[in-house]
């Protein structure tokens, strides 16, 4: 530094001490500066004090000589002292340098930098908080520092700047909170020390309303709750707690939508690797349910990113049990939001955008801004499944359902093989109660839905299998996709007409078809989803016959239980008598028919068939006989089931031209089993009835002649030798007896206007053609010929 420059109004022994590299030399030079500066606040000097400030720190505080530097920091906190109250006056003059040397390159210099503006801080109190910025801005480079000592005074000075933000209610957190947002997305662990105490003293102060601008923060504060360091993240969990509880207090003032995606992203783990994510994805889940509960409809326009988050989390396993039952909590409390006001068109019916569909055409209303929707088509790789959404405007009046981002999610989830079991119920619980409160708009997802549940058939856990059933059960069932259908199981125009079980929902259309009288006034019809259904269902089995041997009776059990048993029984048996593939069809005719004659469910048909006194019940055996006839051995059960015994002996007639095999005598000795069960007690007790039963007796003769000695035969033969001899059997009032069967007989026969010998036609018919298979199949490999019994 030149020395014979003139620095008056400072002497030239203040200018060498201030210069020289002796800190206490420097001390003395400070101590003449602070009474120079104290002799121009007595005069009201304002031009001298400025002129001393602008060379200690132009000449000094920001010299290329270490030493002057140093000397001019420790001048500018003599000025400072000196200046008491009146140093609010000068502070930007004060300050600036000092904050300058702050990255000086000299760890001392950093530190004596750090110890005057301490000094300058503890004099101004509160005048320094219009420049707070500049400060904190400066201290959060200090607390990163890597000399000890450095940090230590930034420590000192930090504390005093809190005491002073705590004390004052003139902090200006409007000007504040960007420069929060920019520094709380530091990686430095130290500079994230220092910014999340901050927060937690801001949060702290009861004049300052940090929770405004959460939204501006919170993204960043959880970036730091994924700190390595454990009290960081404790210091930034007890923040989040305080915010929370607030937030718990004054729901009213709490901006719902704008934190929304912020949880929603860090709802989901990127990397399951690292265990601070754990606490990220729970503290955020944790928030979400709050939110979702606090806020109401507030969420729905997130509703399919809070999905993307929520549903993979239901599969988790023990390790993280807490995330999972929060997920739970949240996945329920969500669904609850939705209400039958969701499937109203009237956010719809705003958009005037040209070229868009109407409700009319029955297309799903695309919303005009994309960016509200989850694009759930993103390949889900890395970080692409993480979903960003922008928020709703705060100028809607009415809040709108993300009712096809939630459908994509949905289906997504379903397409996704890794999907967890937990998860894939509880989207199929989804799509159930979408379709229960929103049917209407839910009716145009249905055909993009329809393959994917049907595949769902197909899953390991019957649970899942279940929830699939209630899903395809309702759709079927709904009033929303109600139409007219046609079918008929003899080739005829009649209406193919189908029931729903008692209690079915109010507001569905009424069946009027002739067919109706053994319905209730209030039974419905079936929407034309169903037969598409049990189409595709039977196509299904068909390709899959693992499927049909390990869960076919299963679904279908199911089915009847959740549809009305006719209408599967009836439905399958039209669509079979058309099936092509006459081996499917045998086997399907099978498994049907044991259904029918074992299953609890069956109950109610089984009783409708057994005594045919009405035309509906006639009508129904006629259909199913036209399909049992793909199978001889069920064609035979269906006539024992429906008491047409002179019938079963004139088919049990026909299997002498038949091509007994060893299948079909298996199927045989299950009938004799079944003949056993309580199912046919009725036949067994109308054994005792010999004068009037005489083709029950033939046809179960004609069964024992069929059987080899076996033990099936063994049974039947032991049970038709109990057969009673009729002149034992009479009664002194048989005669009574006798009209009595008659009048019985005449009423079942006024509804039997059945032609049997037409039947039977069709059954020989039914056999050519699955003979021919036969043979051209045994042409085609004859390596695998029928095990025809020689």
């Amino acid at each position: 530094m030149n020395t014979e420059k003139d620095f008056s109004p400072l002497t030239p022994n203040i200018v060498r001490a201030l210069n020289d590299k002796l800190y206490e030399k420097r001390k003395v030079a400070a101590l003449e500066i602070e009474k120079l500066v104290r002799e121009f606040v007595a005069q009201n000097n304002s031009t001298q004090i400025r002129h001393v400030i602008q060379i200690l720190a132009s000449e000094f505080a920001l010299s290329q000589h270490p030493h002057s530097r140093k000397g001019g920091l420790i001048g500018l906190a003599a000025c400072s002292i000196a200046l008491g109250k009146d140093s609010g006056l000068y502070l930007k003059e004060l300050i600036e340098p000092v904050l300058t040397c702050f990255n000086d390159s000299d760890s001392r210099l950093r530190y004596y930098a750090c110890e005057a503006l301490y000094n300058i801080v503890k004099v101004a109190r509160g005048a320094v908080l219009p420049h707070f910025n500049l400060l904190f801005d400066g201290l959060s480079k200090l607390a990163a520092d890597p000399d000890p000592n450095v940090k230590s005074g930034s420590e000192l000075l930090d504390r005093l700047l809190k005491d002073i933000v705590t004390e004052s209610n003139k902090f200006d957190l409007v000007a504040f909170v960007p420069l929060l947002r920019e520094r709380i997305y530091s990686n430095n662990q130290y500079a994230r020390q220092f910014i999340i105490s901050w927060i937690h003293v801001l949060e702290s102060v009861p004049d300052i309303n940090l929770l405004d601008y959460l939204p501006e923060i919170l993204d960043g504060l959880f970036q730091i709750l994924g700190d390595n360091s454990k009290e960081i993240r404790r210091t930034c969990e007890v923040v989040l707690g305080e915010f929370l509880k607030e937030i718990k207090k004054t729901p009213s003032s709490v901006k719902f939508a704008e934190m929304a995606n912020i949880l929603v992203i860090h709802c989901q783990v990127a990397d399951e690797t690292k265990l601070t994510n754990d606490l990220i994805q729970l503290t955020a889940m944790t928030w979400m349910r709050e939110f979702i509960q606090l806020a109401g409809r507030v969420v729905l326009p997130y509703s399919s990113g809070i999905l993307t988050a929520v549903l993979p989390c239901l599969s988790y396993d023990d390790r993280k049990k807490n995330t999972k039952d929060v997920a739970s909590a949240c996945n329920y409390s969500l669904m609850k939001l939705v209400t039958p006001e969701d499937d109203e068109d009237e956010e719809e019916d705003k958009s005037g955008s040209t070229g868009t569909p109407s409700k009319e055409d029955g297309q799903p209303k695309m919303e005009a801004d994309s960016n509200d929707m989850l694009n759930a088509s993103q390949e889900s790789v890395g970080f692409s499944n993480i979903s960003f959404f922008t928020p709703a405007s705060s100028e809607r009046p009415h809040v709108t359902l993300d009712l096809d981002g939630i459908v994509q999610v949905l289906d997504r989830h379903l397409h996704d093989s890794s999907t967890g079991m937990m998860t894939r119920i509880a989207v199929l619980k989804w799509l159930y109660h979408l379709y229960i409160k929103t049917p209407r708009k839910m009716f145009r997802h249905t055909d993009s839905l329809f393959p994917m549940l049907l595949k769902t058939l197909s899953d390991e856990s019957d649970e899942v299998i279940l929830k699939d059933l209630e899903v395809l059960a309702e759709i079927t069932s709904s009033p929303a996709g109600q139409t007219d259908q046609t079918g008929s199981c003899d080739g005829t125009d009649s209406k193919l007409e189908l029931k729903v079980p008692e209690g079915a929902k109010p507001g569905q259309q009424l069946s009027t078809g002739s067919k109706a009288v053994d319905c209730s006034p209030s039974t419905p019809s079936m929407n034309s989803y169903f037969y598409k259904f049990m189409i595709n269902l039977l196509k299904r089995l068909s390709q899959e016959r693992k499927l049909l041997e390990n869960r076919g009776a299963f679904i279908i059990r199911q089915l009847c239980l959740l549809l009305h048993a006719e209408n599967i029984f009836h439905s399958m048996a039209d669509i079979l008598l058309k099936e092509e593939d006459l081996k499917f069809a045998s086997t399907m005719v099978q498994t049907l028919n044991t259904i029918l004659l074992t299953s609890a469910e069956l109950f109610q048909l089984r009783n409708q068939l057994k005594d045919l006194r009405t035309q509906e019940s006639c009508a129904l055996f006629c259909c199913l006989y036209r399909s049992w006839c793909h199978n001889p051995v069920a064609t035979v059960s269906l006539c024992f089931l429906t008491q047409n015994y002179k019938h079963a002996y004139d088919l049990i007639q026909k299997f002498g031209d038949l091509e007994v095999t060893v299948d079909f005598l298996m199927e045989v000795d299950k009938l004799v089993q079944l003949i056993e069960s309580p199912i046919f007690t009725y036949l067994r007790l109308q054994l005792l009835d010999v004068e009037n039963n005489p083709y029950l007796i033939k046809a179960l003769y004609g069964l024992l002649m069929l059987l080899p000695q076996s033990q099936a035969f063994q049974l039947l033969s032991h049970r038709l030798r109990c057969v009673p001899n009729p002149e034992l059997m009479r009664t002194l009032d048989e005669s009574k007896y006798m009209d009595s069967k008659q009048q019985v007989a005449s009423k079942r026969a006024s509804h039997m206007q059945m032609d049997f010998n037409e039947l039977l036609q069709h059954f020989d018919h039914v056999q050519s053609k699955h003979l021919e298979v036969r043979h051209q199949r045994s042409g085609r490999a004859s390596d695998h010929p029928d095990r025809k019994l020689m």
